[in-house]
């Protein structure tokens, strides 16, 4: 499966952005699937993830409460909603995903889990 990241852009702090991510190539529907960033000259770092059958959310620390991540299958698209953004979230931003069996309904947080990434779309928050 081919993953495409899109949605990314200037925001001033504050404000809300929503990222998507479009598969093809194949369906989501027995993928886990994730969002992870990666700022200048830091490590790439899990922002949130979501399991195939939408059961499991997990979300890092930083963005509880002010991100959001969710699945369409039918469009096999998932998306970031991005609320209350901060200087601090500005990165570049990898969607991700890895095929599950289906008794394996859970999030990893783990890069090297996931085996399918799409390309980077940036963030930038400032003002």
């Amino acid at each position: 499966v081919q993953l495409q990241a899109s949605g990314g852009g200037l925001v001033q702090p504050g404000g809300s952005l929503r990222l998507s991510c479009a598969a093809s190539g194949g369906t989501l529907d027995y993928y886990t699937i994730g969002w992870f960033r990666q700022a200048p000259g830091k490590e790439r770092d899990f922002v949130a993830g979501i399991s195939w059958s939408g059961g499991s959310t997990d979300y890092a620390d930083s963005v509880k409460g002010r991100f959001t991540i969710s699945r369409h299958n039918a469009l096999n698209e998932m998306y970031l909603e991005m609320n209350s953004v901060k200087p601090e979230d500005t990165a570049n931003y990898y969607c991700a995903a890895v095929i599950r069996d289906y008794y394996e309904d859970y999030v990893s947080g783990l890069d090297f889990d996931y085996n399918f990434w799409g390309q980077g779309t940036q963030v930038t928050v400032s003002s």
